[in-house]
């Protein structure tokens, strides 16, 4: 199966007085209609990678290849890519506060993200972004569309940013921390809408999150980033062979298990090498 985005030699560099900072260091990858689990600490790259996917990253990005169903993201037109972002290619943001439009209503903004990728009336817009709303359990639906952001808790916020990406229901979709701001039943409400996008309209999925134990649960595919290179690629059903990959599964604490230290990742610098 022809895979919907490739990335070959990616690389992410930010420029400053003291010289060039590499964020993202030449990394290689594919995603299908599959769902992809990309996972790594803070700062090791992971959302400079999503963004780096829609032209969106603020530092010099370039690779050997990034290309999406036939397009060179890189070196297409900034039409082309208007085009991509949203209807082809959506992404599910941290924070709501920093990522929906203040001055817009809720369901206004879902709405016009339909609008703007598909013909039809405002009345079929309006039932699109109420099915969505509902979809990823905000079954309060008229509250919520006639609430600006700020008025809504930060569950709510980020279902509702999820309900936006949703709408345009896109080929690939790049969700970072989608469920961070969750509670436990409601996690699992947006999980199974992503799950179901995926299988029904075979959609793919880059799913970014910090929780290992959910991206091996939840995805098909694991790659393991640390200090903006993949140490490692992984079936989430394999037993996980690199050092630092095992160490994030040790160091996550467990109930049953009570201990009275986690342990520490450990660090090598011989793994930030081609």
């Amino acid at each position: 199966m022809t895979p919907l985005l490739r990335a070959e030699d990616l690389r992410v560099a930010f420029p400053a007085r003291s010289g060039v900072t590499e964020a993202v260091r030449g990394v290689n990858f594919e995603i299908g209609r599959e769902k992809v689990g990309l996972v790594g600490e803070s700062g090791s790259g992971k959302s400079t990678i999503g963004r780096a996917l829609l032209r969106l990253a603020p530092g010099i990005v370039s690779a050997r290849r990034l290309e999406f169903a036939g397009t060179d993201i890189l070196r297409a037109s900034e039409a082309e890519i208007r085009r991509l972002r949203g209807r082809r290619i959506s992404m599910i943001l941290q924070d709501p506060r920093f990522s929906l439009n203040p001055v817009m209503t809720v369901g206004r903004q879902v709405a016009e993200t339909w609008r703007a990728h598909f013909q039809g009336t405002d009345s079929e817009a309006r039932q699109h972004a109420r099915a969505m709303l509902e979809s990823c359990g905000l079954r309060d639906w008229r509250r919520i569309s006639a609430a600006f952001p700020h008025q809504l808790s930060g569950g709510e916020g980020q279902r509702a940013m999820i309900a936006m990406m949703l709408v345009a229901e896109p080929d690939l979709l790049i969700a970072d921390e989608p469920t961070s701001a969750l509670d436990v039943t409601v996690r699992i409400q947006v999980l199974s809408v992503l799950d179901e996008l995926v299988r029904r309209r075979g959609m793919g999925l880059l799913f970014i999150s910090h929780d290992l134990r959910l991206v091996a649960s939840f995805c098909d595919l694991v790659l393991v980033l640390y200090g903006g290179r993949i140490l490692e690629s992984l079936p989430a059903n394999e037993i996980a062979r690199h050092p630092y990959t095992r160490a994030l599964w040790a160091a996550q604490p467990e109930l049953n298990v009570p201990r009275p230290m986690l342990p520490v990742v450990p660090r090598d610098p011989a793994w930030l090498s081609p």
